[in-house]
């Protein structure tokens, strides 16, 4: 007598086989005995014994040029809250629900980059038993690219998502129990502020502030005054700015809050030094972060990714995958390469952090602690480059000046098309 599990696993052989025939192109992957996950070419009509749902046009992505994925943390949110609620349906209990796709590549890749999240989530799937499903019958999918405009210089693959995301419910990053999914929505619009938290209670990436607060090009621009309310309620104590000085640091000094200034030129890469002062701030500050650039998305995400690199032992690819989760546009052309490439230095800087940490524990020398956080080398330059990098440092004040020469820069078109988008409903107000 066959075993119950071999009954189902024909059972849902014969149910995949039954829905390719439909359309012999049609793919059908069996996700559990009731969920299947589906990308045909033409919209599906439910049957007595099938529910079937599409989201293609209900969730889409806000590109910035050529990007199109992945659908960011609210659209992940909506998906699973309609996904269980279907699953938990008296109505469909004897039916098979279908999620599908019909719509183009980019479609098909943001829809397997769902299902295989919710398995990792709701299914207790590894990344790689969510990927492997998806692949079961062949199919294949575009890799997520970056917000420049231009070629692709770096792929994001699913795979790489799937990862983020385990590692985001890994580290208490992803609870969509504590979730505020409206004020995600919110706060992520550009007349509302344009941040996003990408480690809760930690980081916070936002849009650099402006002298004061007006509507400039259709583009709407907020004082650093706008700010502090929100700033106050959620601790974050540090503001750390990447652009150049568009508003004085003292508006934020004055008010209690710890401010620094680690300039780099748009579009561009930070050297070693900018990398280590960012690290040594945020392995100090007592308080959450909040870290901007122009558009909060190319030099911020960078940054945040070579911490979570360094504290979190995350891949390159996942910190870029989860940052632009968090906040859709992150990490842009060269960044992603420079990411890659100080994975393996910021790794074993991690280590060597943690092993002092644990070993000053060991000994109840809190005092050393301190004395360690304040004055952490970066292991992965000798002098010689460290002293290169500082002279670069320097140098990069005169690059500051060039960086307003009245040509748009990365961050400049980038916080344009972000601002021309329809608003959705919202009080404009930041508190």
């Amino acid at each position: 007598m066959k075993r119950k599990s071999e009954r189902r696993s024909e059972s849902s052989k014969r149910l995949c086989a039954s829905l390719r025939d439909e359309t012999q192109s049609d793919v059908y992957i069996h996700i559990t005995d009731q969920l299947y996950f589906a990308v045909v070419h033409q919209k599906l009509r439910t049957s007595p014994d099938r529910h079937y749902f599409c989201i293609d046009e209900e969730l889409a992505y806000e590109n910035f040029y050529a990007d199109f994925g992945p659908l960011n943390l609210a659209m992940f949110y909506h998906f699973c809250c309609k996904l269980n609620k279907k699953l938990k349906s008296c109505a469909l209990s004897k039916k098979k629900i279908v999620f599908y796709t019909c719509g183009d590549r980019k479609k098909q890749a943001n829809a397997a980059y769902l299902i295989g999240s919710y398995a990792v989530m709701h299914l207790q799937k590894t990344p790689e038993e969510a990927y492997s499903l998806l692949l079961s019958q062949n199919a294949s999918y575009l890799p997520f690219r970056d917000a420049s405009f231009g070629s692709c210089m770096y792929n994001l693959n699913i795979l790489d998502c799937l990862r983020a995301v385990h590692k985001a419910l890994e580290f208490g990053w992803l609870d969509f129990s504590k979730f505020n999914v409206d004020e995600y929505e919110h706060y992520e619009r550009a007349e509302n502020g344009d941040f996003n938290w990408i480690i809760p209670g930690k980081f916070l990436a936002f849009s650099g502030p402006h002298p004061k607060s007006k509507i400039e090009n259709g583009y709407p621009l907020h004082a650093p005054e706008a700010y502090f309310p929100y700033f106050r309620k959620h601790n974050i104590t540090t503001i750390i700015r990447l652009n150049k000085k568009m508003y004085d640091a003292k508006r934020f000094t004055d008010m209690g809050f710890s401010h620094h200034d680690l300039f780099f030129v748009d579009g561009s890469t930070p050297n070693d030094v900018i990398v280590t002062k960012f690290l040594n701030i945020c392995e100090n500050a007592e308080g959450a972060i909040a870290v901007h650039c122009k558009a909060g998305l190319g030099r911020t995400g960078t940054l945040i990714a070579c911490y979570m690199m360094k504290h979190f032992r995350l891949t390159a690819a996942e910190a870029i995958a989860w940052i632009r989760i968090c906040r859709p546009g992150s990490v842009i052309g060269p960044q992603q390469n420079f990411t890659e490439g100080k994975q393996s230095s910021l790794w074993a800087e991690g280590d060597l952090y943690r092993r002092k940490i644990n070993e000053q524990e060991n000994s109840s020398s809190r005092t050393a602690v301190s004395g360690i956080l304040s004055g952490v080398e970066d292991i992965s330059i000798n002098e010689t480059n460290k002293n290169i990098s500082q002279r670069k440092t320097s140098e990069s004040h005169t690059e500051e000046e060039d960086e307003d020469c009245g040509v748009p820069t990365q961050g400049d078109k980038l916080r344009a098309l972000k601002g021309t988008r329809q608003s959705r409903a919202s009080t404009g107000s930041l508190s």
